[in-house]
């Protein structure tokens, strides 16, 4: 007689229940990762800032976003619009998801207040409050895809497939960020949030979102004056219409992979793009190299990826390749939330270590 299985019992990903005890217990908190051996010298070049490449990428990103976005402003109401807005949309609605992660780092610049500016927009682009979430993010990486601990983990299990279709228009994200700010302006600031936020950061996080808030509420009067769309279609919209790119690029960051594990390896995906698409995300598309490494800036990515490439699982060779084995995982996770995609090591690669991380893998991957 064939024993039955258990039942899943779905987890609990907030950062106030109990799987953040389990985490801190289980000494999956703050712990110590896997890296790649890089000689000190070496590293200490790649870690190198420079004004710069942060100066032309930031320059031709906002040169096209002021020049698709008058060109959508002198065609408004003719089909010419559209192509206008399309770009205007994914340089605004994409284009900032990276600019601010970067810029967050304060890897991306070499000086310090060029970060911040740059940060300060990208966020109000992106719809994120840049004082909850720089902390946020730094949490993100310090616990990586450890439930209970990270507040960033873009899949929960089982997973909900139709809702992550969705974002790619946007929808249900706007709802979330400007949710979220409304909350924060109007001083609200939840036991989540608390939980990674230092108290001290909290009037400063609130005072961010009221800012925000503020500067919508204004292009939706606007619109409502002017009795046209075309005020939300420069402000606020294109988080809605021109997401798609971030969305796509984002889910495969860690989409189908382990939990609870303390190798980047095992919980990030490094994939290869074309141009266009690396330049709109900033090379975080060589996703493990920068989870090992978060203080090597994005232009120094490539070459950190041809220095440590032989120690990682070999990328996907295309956007297109990666979601054909991550949709493949999400699917089977359906009805067997504890199945992972396996990212098998090259022979030349140190093999994971039993002792970094809590993850079932075929015998030849252990140490």
């Amino acid at each position: 007689m064939t024993a039955r299985p258990m039942p899943f019992v779905p987890r609990d990903y907030s950062l106030t229940g109990p799987e953040n005890a389990r985490a801190v217990e289980a000494g999956l908190a703050s712990a110590e990762w896997y890296h790649s051996d890089v000689p000190r010298k070496v590293m200490k070049d790649l870690m190198q800032r420079r004004d710069g490449p942060a100066l032309r990428d930031t320059a031709i990103w906002l040169g096209l976003l002021v020049a698709s976005g008058a060109g959508g402003v002198a065609t408004w109401g003719t089909w010419w619009a559209v192509p206008f807005f399309l770009v205007y949309g994914v340089l605004y609605g994409s284009a900032c998801d990276s600019r601010w992660h970067e810029c967050g780092h304060g890897t991306a610049f070499r000086t310090s207040w060029m970060n911040d500016v740059v940060y300060h927009f990208a966020s109000f682009l992106v719809m994120r409050n840049p004082v909850s979430w720089r902390w946020s993010h730094a949490r993100h990486h310090t616990d990586t895809i450890i439930v209970g601990r990270d507040p960033e983990i873009g899949h929960f299990r089982p997973p909900q497939l139709m809702l992550a279709a969705l974002h790619f228009v946007g929808i249900p994200d706007i709802w979330l960020h400007f949710r979220i700010l409304a909350r924060n302006a109007m001083g609200i600031i939840t036991p989540d949030e608390a939980d990674y936020l230092p108290e001290s950061e909290r009037p400063k996080a609130i005072l961010a979102a009221r800012i925000h808030v503020a500067i919508y509420a204004a292009a939706v009067i606007w619109a409502l004056a002017s009795w046209s769309l075309l005020p939300l279609m420069l402000i606020g919209g294109p988080r809605i219409y021109g997401a798609w790119h971030m969305v796509m690029t984002g889910l495969i960051q860690h989409g189908g992979l382990a939990e609870d594990v303390l190798d980047h390896r095992l919980n990030s995906r490094t994939v290869y793009m074309n141009p266009i698409s690396r330049w709109i995300y900033w090379n975080m598309n060589y996703h493990i190299e920068h989870h090992m490494f978060p203080m090597v800036p994005y232009h120094a990515l490539p070459r950190l990826h041809a220095l440590i490439k032989d120690d990682l699982p070999p990328p996907d060779p295309s956007i297109w390749a990666a979601y054909k084995g991550m949709i493949a995982t999400l699917w089977r996770q359906r009805t067997n939330p504890g199945h992972t995609q396996f990212r098998a090591l090259p022979p030349s690669a140190r093999p994971y270590r039993a002792d970094l991380h809590q993850f079932d893998v075929p015998e030849r991957g252990v140490a």
